[in-house]
């Protein structure tokens, strides 16, 4: 009997601590920022100048003033990373002296018991054609909700408004049309619900 135990190969592991063991989360996740900042010059220089020193890429990103007499601006940024990258990116734009409040739309969204915080795109979309191909863009830009900012006999501008996904689709679907140019604003983005930022 001892010869067969001599004769197993039986590995034996150490003794482990669960202390150890930790969620090792390195999903990619898609984050929406929304930065409440002074409106003086330098500002967004200083927010975006920390995004591409440290490597991180910026999706989409609009700006514009929303409080007029106390001076003060949204920036919306769309940015990827990781749980801990994404945490390191909001606490150093917190960092920075102009600003005034960091909020991360997508987690917000999920504390409020939301889905997803509401997010709106504006995109003009131009296509040039004739004959059929005219008239099948004229539907589909009517199917997707969107209405004609310009046109002339061979070309339509089309305008179109809603999430992001719904403007990708519609651009995928016309360009075999004669798509020809397409100009987008951004993610303009809020939280759901009577709370403000």
């Amino acid at each position: 009997m001892s010869n067969e135990i001599q004769n197993q190969n039986v590995v034996v592991q150490p003794p482990a601590s669960a202390y150890f063991i930790a969620a090792n989360d390195q999903r990619v996740e898609r984050h929406t920022l929304s930065v409440l900042v002074d409106n003086k010059p330098g500002v967004l220089a200083r927010v975006i100048g920390l995004f591409s020193g440290r490597g991180y890429n910026i999706e989409s990103l609009t700006v514009s003033e929303t409080e007029h007499d106390k001076h003060l601006s949204r920036i919306t940024i769309v940015t990827s990373g990781t749980a801990s990258v994404l945490e390191q990116i909001k606490s150093q734009i917190d960092r920075i002296v102009p600003v005034h409040r960091v909020v991360d739309l997508t987690l917000r969204a999920h504390e409020l018991g939301h889905e997803k915080a509401l997010e709106r795109e504006l995109a003009l979309v131009k296509v040039k054609g004739k004959g059929d191909k005219r008239v099948e863009a004229l539907r589909l830009a009517e199917a997707f909700g969107a209405t004609v900012a310009d046109a002339n006999t061979e070309h339509f501008v089309f305008e179109i408004t809603g999430r992001a996904t719904k403007i990708d689709q519609f651009i995928s679907i016309v360009t075999p049309l004669g798509l020809v140019e397409v100009c987008r604003t951004g993610i303009a983005a809020m939280n759901r619900g009577k709370a403000g930022m």
